[in-house]
C-alpha cells in the first residue's frame, strides 16, 4: 500500500474528500516525525510504537572499491508491532493458509 493508497482508503472509509483526507494523513506523518525528530517516542496501542535508536560511528566499506569509509554515528527511526497486530498478521495468514485451493476444472470432463 502507498500513501496514495492509504489516503483514498481514508478518504472512502471516513466519506471525506480526497483533499480532506490527504490532510489527514499528512498530518499524522508529519506530527510522526516531529516526535521522532524531538526524541519522544509514539506508542499507538493496538498498532506498535515508533522510537529512535542511536547507530555508533563505524569502519564501512566501499562496495565498488573496497576503500575503508567512516560512517558517523547517526539516529535511526525503529517501529516495534504490538502483540495485537503481531496475532492480527498471522492470524490472516493462518486462515490463508487453512483455505483448501479449489482445484482447476478438468476439462472435457462432464
Amino acid at each position: 500500500m502507498t500513501k496514495a493508497d492509504l489516503i483514498d482508503e481514508v478518504s472512502r472509509l471516513a466519506e471525506l474528500t480526497r483533499k480532506d483526507s490527504e490532510v489527514i494523513v499528512e498530518t499524522i506523518f508529519d506530527s510522526i516525525v516531529h516526535s521522532l525528530r524531538a526524541g519522544d517516542k509514539i506508542e499507538i496501542r493496538g498498532f506498535g510504537s515508533f522510537r529512535t535508536r542511536q547507530r555508533k560511528p563505524r569502519v564501512g566499506r566501499n562496495p565498488k572499491t573496497g576503500d575503508r569509509v567512516e560512517v558517523p554515528a547517526k539516529k535511526i527511526p525503529f517501529f516495534k508491532p504490538s502483540k495485537e497486530l503481531k496475532d492480527m498478521v498471522n492470524d490472516a495468514a493462518e486462515a490463508a493458509a487453512a483455505t483448501p485451493a479449489t482445484p482447476p476444472a478438468a476439462e472435457g470432463q462432464a
